[in-house]
């Protein structure tokens, strides 16, 4: 019985940084190779970067990612090492990963089971690779076979699953049990709420059943502008969770090590003796190299224990909360911003966003180090005049309130609350002189009076629209990013004013429920991320009953009131794009599981929801880009898309409600 150290990596990549993406995977090589892993595993896809979308497409990509694979080579010397690229062969472009075996390139394996899930679209940019094939591929000088392949590396068998090729639901081997000893599973795994425990789970039982060791390694941060990757790195063995990297922090990567066992033979038995199942495991063909494994591998490097917030029993909210962080400070910093500015109401929404502006900075700051925080966004030279993450948000957040003679005293309270909380000065302007001229001037070209019982919607809207401008005058001259404060709840319906509230350049809780989002929030002020403290300034803004408004105070208006209770139409939103219902069904499950209301009226609210939802997809299109912490399978903005113009839902009687 040998023991080998193995290692994992997570990599926050972009996508065409050849030069970085390569500088990133040379120092986890290296890092590898002083704690003495002799195996690394890499990412899905991270030499080009997954994200790369069409640009998979330009010729010039697969020849760049080859080229930079080639400079890799040197570094792996005495190592086996394994690097996700794409691969142009035989005029098809594949999501393959080559495997480096002491500075050469052993061979390419290329993914079977592509993903099409809206955030996801592997197929039709990359072919699928036939089960049981394999060849031979020109790589410079080198010829080196590639496909459906496993790698028997100086008596050590390395199978490779790709992503979704890793065949969780496999059958039990029976009394045969396969002749491979270690398993790499290079993934591009978005984050999702909860999934990460189920994979752990998958991924050890994989490792008991087919009794070999494991490494799956993840990608880091928001690649590429939508998609958050947790950075999870995991290491199992016989049934055994071995190790765990850290997750979601903001670092430019994660090296996680374990030793494991492995029984060497110099003559393995031959493939086709083996179960079918197996043989889909751990491909059709195995292809030898001579390797040679350190006699006594390096004292190992034990692994830190799990960070503290991955056992809190609020490990969802967690969560949650540093994905969008890091989501957000990966996008300023990649997209060279100098921060962000957030119009604030004192509502929910937005102060949550300008909340998680400040987690962003605070967490960064610590993971980072003050010299690294200033390295990170060297772009930005003054932040060198602050010097703590309290100064940092002071310099990269900027806040503006923009009331109305609609807007509330709780609501100036609440912002006014929030702002100082985050150590932020807050703007101040009103829009009523602004929103007069506008409607002075429409009166003047219609020839008859605005009033509120014939151009309501109207009305509204135009205080809506008239933040928008001085939100993107300061963003433009401080070069700081416009944050779009809107939540799926309201884009599901289209509660939401075009070129007014949803100005901005990207939408952070674009994918959160308000539902959920009001227990976040609640959350935040009573308990808070398990390393810094809660924020209690949100009493104010959780006492507000949420309320656009735009309409006069005596009208008493509120969210709930136009739309129906936010629990109520998540659990209309669940139904509808992740299990598909059609409507009776809807209203039955509606029945059971909100009792207090009678089911004329939760039949109504279905019925309302199913038309404002048809109405307004035209505006989901134009939505800015929203972050994805939730299923990547129903997103509305891609693959749950609805057309345009259609009678949809709608029944063929009723009249449709206004869509602006």
């Amino acid at each position: 019985m040998q023991k080998i150290v193995v290692a994992g990596a997570a990599l926050n990549q972009l996508p065409l940084d050849w030069e970085g993406n390569r500088r990133r995977i040379l120092t986890a090589i290296n890092e590898a190779r002083r704690l003495g892993a002799t195996v690394l595993c890499l990412p899905e896809l991270c030499l080009s970067g997954y994200g790369c979308e069409d640009a998979f497409l330009f010729p010039s990509t697969p020849r760049l990612a080859e080229e930079s694979l080639r400079q890799l080579l040197p570094h792996t010397r005495g190592m086996i090492v394994l690097v996700g690229l794409p691969v142009l062969f035989e005029g098809k472009l594949y999501n393959a990963t080559a495997l480096l075996v002491d500075g050469q390139i052993a061979g390419i394996v290329c993914k079977q089971n592509l993903l099409c899930d809206g955030l996801r679209q592997e197929y039709p940019r990359f072919h699928p690779w036939p089960a049981g094939k394999h060849g031979e591929i020109r790589l410079g000088d080198a010829t080196v076979p590639i496909g459906d392949l496993s790698f028997d590396c100086g008596g050590v068998r390395i199978a490779i699953k790709i992503g979704a090729d890793l065949p969780v639901d496999l059958p039990d081997p029976s009394d045969s049990r396969p002749d491979c000893h270690i398993l790499l599973n290079p993934v591009a795994e978005p984050f999702g709420m909860g999934t990460f425990a189920l994979r752990k789970e998958q991924l050890a039982e994989l490792s008991a059943r087919w009794d070999l060791a494991l490494i799956s390694a993840n990608l880091l941060g928001n690649e590429a502008g939508r998609i958050i990757y947790d950075g999870s790195v995991i290491i199992a063995a016989r049934g055994k969770i071995l190790a765990l990297g850290p997750r979601l922090t903001f670092r430019p990567g994660e090296l996680t090590t374990c030793g494991i066992p492995v029984e060497q033979k110099n003559t393995l038995t031959p493939l086709p003796n083996s179960p079918a199942s197996f043989q889909g495991l751990c491909g059709s063909y195995v292809h030898r190299m001579n390797f040679a494994w350190p006699q006594k591998p390096a004292a190992e490097v034990p692994s830190p224990p799990p960070a503290a917030w991955e056992q809190s029993p609020h490990v969802v909210y967690e969560e949650v909360a540093r994905a969008l962080a890091l989501g957000l400070f990966d996008y300023m910093r990649k997209a060279r911003a100098r921060g962000f500015v957030v119009s604030l109401s004192g509502g929910a929404d937005s102060s949550a966003v300008a909340c998680l502006v400040a987690l962003a900075i605070h967490w960064a700051y610590r993971d980072l180090g003050r010299e690294g925080f200033l390295a990170t966004l060297d772009y930005f030279p003054e932040l060198a005049q602050a010097n703590s993450s309290a100064e940092m948000v002071g310099r990269l957040l900027r806040c503006l309130y923009q009331p109305s003679r609609n807007s509330s005293e709780a609501s100036f309270r609440s912002a006014q609350a929030v702002a100082q909380a985050l150590g932020i000065p807050l703007g101040i302007v009103s829009i009523d002189p602004l929103v007069d001229r506008y409607v002075q001037e429409a009166e003047r070209i219609l020839g008859r009076p605005l009033t509120w019982q014939h151009d309501d919607i109207a009305l509204q809207n135009i205080q809506s629209r008239v933040r928008g401008p001085m939100a993107w005058l300061l963003a433009n001259a401080e070069g700081k990013i416009l944050l779009a404060t809107g939540n799926r709840s309201e884009a599901i319906v289209g509660y939401a004013t075009m070129d007014g509230d949803t100005c901005g350049g990207i939408t952070p809780l674009g994918s959160l429920s308000k539902a959920f989002l009001r227990r976040w929030l609640r959350w935040l002020e009573q308990v808070g991320p398990i390393d810094l403290a809660p924020i209690p300034a949100l009493a104010e803004v959780n006492r507000l009953t949420p309320s656009a408004e735009l309409r006069p105070p005596e009208d008493s208006q509120t969210d709930e009131a136009d739309l129906m209770p936010y629990e109520v139409l998540e659990a209309i939103d669940q139904a509808v794009f992740r299990d598909r219902l059609p409507r009776e069904e809807i209203k039955e499950r509606l029945c059971q599981k909100f009792p207090a209301y009678s089911p004329s009226q939760l039949a109504s609210w279905v019925e309302r929801f199913l038309r404002l939802c048809t109405q307004s997809q035209w505006k989901r299109d134009r939505l800015a880009p929203a972050f994805y912490v939730g299923d990547p399978s129903r997103q509305p903005w891609t693959t749950r898309r609805l057309p345009l113009l259609s009678p949809g839902f709608m029944p063929e009687s009723s009249q449709g409600e206004s869509q602006d």
